[in-house]
């Protein structure tokens, strides 16, 4: 591969400059590909713009997975637009209203619900988002805040559990890395063995409890909580939502509706199709297959996909049995819910072409290369942190950040003698904090889909509680385990700080209102 030194930071970091100077998410990424293909095109801007089409934006959307996704995605919203059509989206927010009956009780209640469904992030954040969105607008929380629960949840979540979507991925690259070296260690019980040292995942999950059961809020996010409560604005004013206006209206049928158990009939439909497909997919079937290489050999694009299309019939025929919707009412309803997905299909796959092209141009090798040289063993779990946290963000991509720093990581704890276990939770963690900061990451984007608030919008006021647990992780989590200290002590010690921090720093909106 071509090396390109220095200038292949530049397609990703103009991409980001521009989303957040101008809050056009769909015409920053474009430039960011057309940057890049005309570094690859020897700044011929023909030539780029036609390869800018073709070789990055046409081939991401023909490709299997993201093509499994982005159908997911469409069927995803046809499945609430059938539910919001019948109904549904008031009966849930009438249930849970009545439970979740104060600011915090809510904003639990959608922690909860998103620790709940661990099993994938992409569901995760598209279920937690789409059924509390009517609640959190209820009880006066912002969109931002909501995006932020859905968010940290979601690859949090997923990425540390020993049955999800992630388990494939994250065990191939540890087993990659132990077979380079001839290392007769098992994979999945170093996974295993990782997840006390996933500082910032664990944190984070910690900060957001903290975070609502304190009521404060500190940074752009308490701006936004400031706002929503004042004025009932959940939204910025001006603002653009990730979601069309068809979603964003929430109906109520004349005569008979969805009940609450009906509303959530098709939402177990989905998470029972994807646990059984993961199991099928994955070859639950073969003799000697355990349920957890099964998760771990399954396609997940494939399964969701199933998944998603199961809950829209489920959706849909609840819908014509109870005499709610005609067959006309119940398709506009699906072509309602899928069309709202339009926008974030659409960043998604420029998303995906950044991340091309700057394999194309090294980007990552290129960021590998300045670590070389002089390295402090102690120092270097807290040094591949921070590292993979900026490949994450400079990409969009946690796991393509650790495919990038997974190699060259486990390699070089071996050879310098430093703790295996942080070294390779440095890269797991790090890859997920890079995608809760970089506004070209996928989940970042559903979130914000899911969330139906402005993208940069939930970008701004989630980056400065991102960086606020990577902070905590990097000096009470991972720089005490390069110099040996347990995981049993770092834990406590990292989440008394962000309380600290919170305490401090933090404010009541609802003080501020009054």
């Amino acid at each position: 591969m071509e090396s390109y030194g220095i200038i292949s930071l530049l397609p990703p970091l103009l991409a980001i400059i521009l989303a957040w100077w101008s809050k056009q998410v769909v015409l920053s990424l474009f430039l960011g590909v057309f940057a890049g293909a005309l570094i690859t095109n020897a700044y011929n801007p023909l030539f780029a713009f036609m390869h800018t089409l073709d070789n990055y934006i046409l081939a991401s959307l023909a490709d299997s997975w993201n093509a499994g996704i982005i159908l997911f995605l469409l069927a995803m919203g046809g499945m609430i637009g059938i539910i919001n059509k019948s109904g549904g989206i008031i009966a849930i927010g009438e249930y849970v209203a009545e439970r979740a009956n104060s600011v915090v009780k809510t904003q639990f209640a959608a922690w909860v619900m998103g620790v709940l469904i661990f099993f994938d992030d992409y569901a995760n954040t598209l279920i937690v988002g789409n059924t509390m969105r009517p609640i959190t607008d209820k009880m006066r929380i912002s969109r931002e805040k909501l995006a932020f629960i859905v968010d940290l949840t979601a690859a949090a979540v997923s990425s540390i559990v020993p049955i999800s979507t992630w388990i494939a991925f994250e065990v191939g690259v540890i087993r990659d890395g132990f077979d380079s070296l001839g290392l007769e260690i098992s994979a999945y019980g170093t996974f295993v063995q990782t997840i006390p040292y996933r500082f910032y995942s664990i944190f984070a999950l910690g900060f957001a409890l903290i975070i609502i059961f304190t009521a404060k809020d500190f940074g752009p996010m308490l701006k936004a909580e400031k706002r929503a409560r004042s004025t009932g604005e959940t939204l910025r004013p001006g603002s653009t939502p990730m979601v069309s206006q068809e979603m964003e209206e929430i109906e109520q049928p004349e005569g008979e509706s969805f009940t609450f158990a009906n509303s959530f009939l098709p939402i177990i439909g989905v998470i029972l199709v994807t646990l059984v497909g993961l199991w099928y997919n994955g070859g639950g079937l073969e003799a000697g297959t355990s349920i957890r290489d099964a998760f771990g050999n399954a396609d997940a694009s494939i399964v969701l996909l199933w998944a998603a299309i199961s809950g829209s019939f489920i959706a849909g025929i609840l819908a014509l049995a109870k005499g709610i919707l005609t067959i006309g009412e119940t398709v506009d309803g699906w072509i309602d819910g899928a069309k709202s997905m339009f926008i974030a299909c659409l960043i998604l796959i420029l998303a995906w072409s950044i991340g091309s092209i700057t394999d194309d141009l090294g980007t990552a090798n290129y960021l590998v290369s300045i670590l070389e040289g002089n390295i402090i063993p102690e120092i270097v779990p807290v040094m591949i942190f921070v590292f993979s946290a900026f490949i994450a963000f400079t990409i969009g991509s946690s796991w393509g950040t650790v495919a990038i720093v997974m190699p060259l990581a486990i390699p070089l704890a071996n050879s310098i003698g430093i703790p295996m276990l942080p070294t390779i939770a440095a890269v797991l963690t790090a890859s997920v904090m890079g995608d809760h900061c970089s506004p070209i990451s996928d989940t970042t984007i559903m979130s914000s889909t899911a969330s139906a608030v402005d993208h940069m919008d939930h970008v701004t006021t989630q980056m400065p509680y991102a960086l606020t647990v990577g902070l905590v992780a990097a000096l009470f989590g991972f720089l005490p385990a390069g110099f040996g200290f347990s995981a049993v002590f770092l834990l406590p010690l990292g989440l008394v700080a962000l309380y600290i921090i919170v305490s401090i720093f933090g404010k009541r909106a609802d003080d501020l209102v009054s």
